[in-house]
């Protein structure tokens, strides 16, 4: 499997080895073992997600309090979506940009995000299949949303693709709003809460 970190801190891009012979393709699309080596802790899977998108459907931009916050392993089992990663951790270096990657059924990629980053991502299929493994569960009262319209993001939608968002994501805050708010995680919170993760040298 292929590591390779993206722009903005504490979060990857896994590509998996393909094996294909005439019955079809195999390959590990998650390892815990190669996830540990470059966040030097395991994750621990607490729920796994679906969800089902037809092409144009925008989810996002999403993150949970921290601590626990909500570390994220994601894929595109069946399509092809766009998946931003958002850095909104106050006094992060890279506060406020993103990084995108397709993600698709053909070269099957997945994404890791650590706790305290945003995630959002564009269908640009019908029946785009998402999969999620995720280090905490659900609490709605302790999830957020920016508004992935938010022109100060730019996050890089296709144009030819009307966005469909639920009620939720259409009236999220803008990035500057929620920090505005206090909503925000801060970078030296995340960094501290990473660092618990991590076991101690006996």
């Amino acid at each position: 499997m292929e590591v390779s970190e993206l722009p903005i801190p504490d979060a990857w891009v896994f590509t998996p080895r393909q094996h294909a012979d005439q019955r079809g393709v195999f390959l590990e699309w998650f390892r815990a073992d190669v996830l540990e080596s470059v966040t030097g802790h395991r994750l621990g899977l607490a729920q796994a997600n679906h969800s089902v998108s037809r092409a144009g459907v925008l989810r996002g931009v999403h993150y949970a309090q921290v601590p626990p916050s909500q570390a994220k392993y994601v894929t595109c089992v069946v399509g092809r979506v766009l998946d931003c990663v958002v850095d909104i951790r106050v006094g992060s270096p890279t506060f406020g940009s993103h990084a995108a990657v397709v993600l698709d059924d053909v070269d099957r990629r997945g994404i890791y995000l650590s706790e305290g980053l945003g995630h959002a991502f564009m269908a640009l299929t019908d029946n785009a299949v998402f999969s999620y493994l995720c280090s905490a569960p659900y609490t709605p009262a302790r999830e957020h949303g920016i508004n992935p319209l938010d022109p100060e993001l730019g996050l890089p939608w296709p144009a030819d693709l009307p966005p469909l968002l639920s009620p939720k994501d259409k009236v999220a805050p803008t990035l500057r709003e929620a920090e505005a708010a206090g909503m925000l995680p801060s970078y030296a919170d995340c960094r501290a809460f990473y660092d618990s993760l991590r076991p101690v040298a006996s």
